[in-house]
């Protein structure tokens, strides 16, 4: 039987560790029931692990005990880290030594997977540089600025590279789960879970659900000031060459400085203001799909629906039938 370690960190938590904890260990549990009443064996031991003997969460609300400490586990095959707080800056506590014995356990064979934040520990051991991760939309400006040398993707609700596996936020870490338990277990397995927790199934993107918040906090005056004017004035033709002029920045220096504030060239910052603009207005108002298009200034529909699928995931009319409620889309 194969070994599943649960982390159970004691510093720099949030509710939503608690709800990684115990979701993890109550849908793997489920997957090892439902192998024995096929008798089968169970893939897993699981085990709740930590640095000390009780971690408290939500202000001292909420505690859990480990039911082992980390140092006492000699092997283990799939590693969770669930998520921690999103004002994350460095690595702190307890947290120092998960890192270290998660790091020693991926060289000894072990999988790695991160759940949400949780991805600030994993990237924090080094072993995400030059790969593929995903982490909760609002904690991406963040997350670049700490670890540059990963390849962030933002856009993704699961990544899977070389035994290391990372997911977006919120509670998308049901479908991390889940797909660990088509690997681990199988198909069958998978499908029985998620009908069992109603977590759907092969969900791929969280893209539909980011919210659109410029980053102003990378200390680039000159950027913040073109930010502030595409964002007031979106709906207008705005010339790059133009805007770029207006601060007496060269374009080549112009673009450099606003992808290493914001992590977009200031064209995607563009046509991310309008489509998020766009999205709020499909998701409240019965305007159609045109005119919502022709008011954050797109005049090509085939234009504005490439961008915005490319942006969300959806089409416009998708995204407008599957969030409006206030009556039914209309057609182009």
């Amino acid at each position: 039987m194969k070994h599943l370690t649960v982390l159970v960190p004691d510093i720099q938590t949030g509710p939503n560790t608690l709800s990684c904890i115990i979701g993890a260990y109550h849908i793997f549990t489920e997957a090892n029931n439902y192998c024995i009443r096929q008798n089968k064996n169970p893939v897993f031991t699981i085990e709740l692990a930590g640095v000390s003997g009780q971690s408290n969460f939500v202000n001292g609300l909420l505690s859990v005990m480990p039911q082992k400490e980390i140092n006492s586990i000699e092997k283990t095959d799939l590693i969770i880290i669930p998520a921690i707080l999103a004002a994350f800056k460095k690595v702190e506590g307890g947290n120092v030594l998960l890192v270290d014995w998660i790091l020693e356990h991926y060289k000894k064979g072990a999988e790695v997977a991160s759940m949400c934040t949780g991805a600030y520990i994993l990237a924090s051991t080094g072993l995400l540089d030059k790969k593929s991760c995903s982490i909760h939309w609002n904690a991406a400006a963040n997350f670049k600025q700490l670890f540059p040398k990963v390849n962030l993707k933002a856009e993704k609700l699961i990544t899977d590279e070389q035994g290391i596996y990372t997911n977006g936020g919120g509670y998308s870490f049901l479908n991390l789960i889940i797909y660990l338990v088509e690997k681990y277990y199988d198909r069958q397995t998978a499908i029985y879970c998620s009908k069992v927790f109603q977590i759907d199934l092969d969900r791929q993107t969280q893209s539909d659900f980011v919210i659109f918040n410029g980053q102003k906090t990378h200390g680039d005056e000159v950027v913040v000031k073109a930010q502030e004017y595409i964002e007031k004035n979106f709906t207008e033709k705005i010339s790059m060459e133009e805007l770029s002029s207006k601060f007496t920045v060269g374009r080549r220096n112009f673009d450099r400085r606003f992808i290493k504030a914001t992590g977009n060239t200031p064209v995607e910052y563009l046509q991310r203001v309008k489509i998020e603009s766009a999205k709020k207005e499909l998701e409240t108002s019965r305007k159609t799909i045109n005119e919502v298009m022709y008011e954050v200034g797109y005049a090509d529909v085939k234009a504005f629906r490439e961008v915005f699928r490319k942006i969300t995931g959806l089409s416009p009319l998708e995204y407008k039938n599957k969030y409006n409620k206030t009556g039914s889309a209309a057609l182009i």
